[in-house]
């Protein structure tokens, strides 16, 4: 078959490879000039900065493309395993390293915190049932087709629905299970994976630490960019045109099925259109005569964030990889997000790649990666909200490593929702589409496959099962299982 993928994002490029595995002639679709989306880089006097996603999980989903293709990942990109995934930071000078495997996580939390080991070794031990019991039910199986709900994984996991702290908030279950402030605050901070508030997001997300102690945090050679870098590459191997710099202004379509893309006054036709784009930009912009599903578009926006990408003219050893520079109060800033508010006090998270890879800054210097959520929406006064939020993170991580940055800094560029939201394509700057600060927000994502039109297909972070690499990856591979299913 002939297929169009609109969109270059991680999604779109693994659904192209799966669908050019399958010998299908496919044709990618971008209106940027390299594919990647959100996954992209800058590069500047001698730094270089991943622009968007900074923490790397669930790798075997991007190794699982190259086998399929029958290629060894490793000729294409290389990754490893940290050893330590964060370092923490609190006001008063607290600071705990957090250790990649769960032993010596537990044992670094009862020496900073005071937390028994076996309280948080439980903790984690809980994540991971939550994940195995509800994982490959919720992430990986299309949640509109009827044989998702009638097999045994699902009949086991509704079994299981006590153990899955589904009526609870993840705050809730944290505060529960560690009976410890700041072990609760750190487990809290995992809710922001997918853009969630963790006062209002169900208690099965505390399923999220696993990912990271469970399965382990990684970071490939080069930064996060190599991940589109070497996709890129495997789709060309595999055959597939790249259209990149071009705009799709409207996916065509007669009542019952999709029939192509319209590039201009040029019309290109194809037996299967795959959108990659923001579910609501999609439906605005490229279906403009479909029926809307307006109960989605309408729903909640996840949260987004202020970016900072600085230079700073000095190694800063005292940062690793992550760090969270965390707020005094978390539940007033969440509750400040809640109400389209920035905080005085925010949560900082600063990614240092020149830590991992050193040709990321000049020697001797360092590239910092510096974000805070934010509430979505373009209509707000970013510009006196960026200068604020400027001034209180340079006080925060001066006062936290004992000297002033500001002098420092060789180098800034900026990201706030308005410009997520225009360079990224991610509506009202939204980082995860709609949020999933509700026990069913999953179910109302929308589908991976059309409810109007055969032959339309949705992967992204907008859609089912949600927003970041892993969950973007499964995106596609459910639009691959589907589309073998229909032909």
């Amino acid at each position: 078959m002939q297929v169009h993928v609109v969109g270059a994002g991680i999604a779109g490029l693994a659904a192209a490879i799966r669908l050019a595995i399958r010998g299908h002639q496919v044709c990618l679709f971008d209106s940027q000039e390299r594919p990647g989306g959100k996954m992209s880089q800058i590069q500047k006097a001698g730094y270089r900065f991943d622009t968007g996603p900074s923490l790397f999980t669930m790798p075997q989903y991007v190794d699982a493309l190259f086998e399929a293709a029958g290629k060894d990942p490793r000729d294409y990109y290389r990754y490893e395993r940290l050893d330590e995934i964060c370092r923490y930071f609190w006001n008063d000078g607290t600071e705990l390293r957090a250790k990649g495997d769960s032993e010596s996580f537990a044992l670094e939390v009862e020496r900073v915190l005071g937390v028994p080991s076996k309280r948080t070794k439980k903790i984690l031990a809980q994540a991971r049932h939550k994940y195995e019991v509800t994982g490959r039910i919720f992430l990986e199986k299309p949640l509109n087709r009827w044989s998702t709900w009638f097999s045994r994984e699902t009949l086991m996991a509704v079994l299981q629905i006590p153990t899955l702290s589904l009526f609870s908030s993840m705050h809730q279950v944290n505060r529960r299970s560690s009976k410890n402030a700041r072990l609760t605050q750190l487990l809290d901070r995992f809710a922001t994976y997918n853009g969630s508030d963790p006062y209002r997001a169900p208690g099965m997300l505390t399923m999220i630490p696993h990912f990271e102690h469970g399965i382990g945090a990684f970071y490939p050679e080069g930064g996060i960019y190599s991940i589109a870098q070497a996709l890129h590459r495997l789709a060309l191997d595999l055959g597939v045109e790249m259209r990149l710099s071009t705009q799709v202004d409207e996916i065509l379509h007669d009542e019952h099925r999709a029939q192509g893309v319209r590039v201009g006054e040029e019309v290109i036709p194809a037996d299967v259109v795959i959108c990659n784009m923001d579910i609501h930009f999609a439906y605005r912009q490229l279906l403009p005569r479909l029926k809307k599903p307006e109960r989605i578009l309408r729903r909640e926006r996840s949260s987004s964030a202020i970016i900072f990408y600085w230079g700073v003219g000095e190694s800063l050893p005292e940062l690793e990889l992550h760090n969270i520079f965390f707020a005094e109060d978390y539940a007033a800033e969440f509750q400040a997000l809640s109400e389209g508010r920035l905080h005085e006090d925010p949560t900082v998270y600063v990614n240092r790649t020149s830590s991992k890879t050193p040709a990321d800054a000049p020697e001797g210097k360092s590239n910092l990666f510096v974000m805070i959520n934010a509430p979505s929406g373009t209509d707000r006064d970013w510009e006196q909200l960026v200068a604020d939020s400027r001034k209180r993170i340079l006080a925060k991580l001066s006062d936290a490593l004992g000297r002033e940055l500001a002098p420092l800094l060789e180098v800034e560029e900026v990201l706030d929702p308005r410009g997520i939201e225009s360079k990224m394509h991610s509506f009202a700057g939204a980082l995860y589409g709609s949020s999933s600060n509700s026990s069913f927000a999953a179910f109302f994502r929308h589908a991976n496959q059309s409810r109007q039109l055969s032959d339309l297909y949705f992967c992204g972070g907008s859609v089912h099962p949600g927003g970041g690499i892993p969950l973007a990856l499964l995106s596609a591979a459910l639009v691959d299982r589907l589309i073998a299913q229909e032909q």
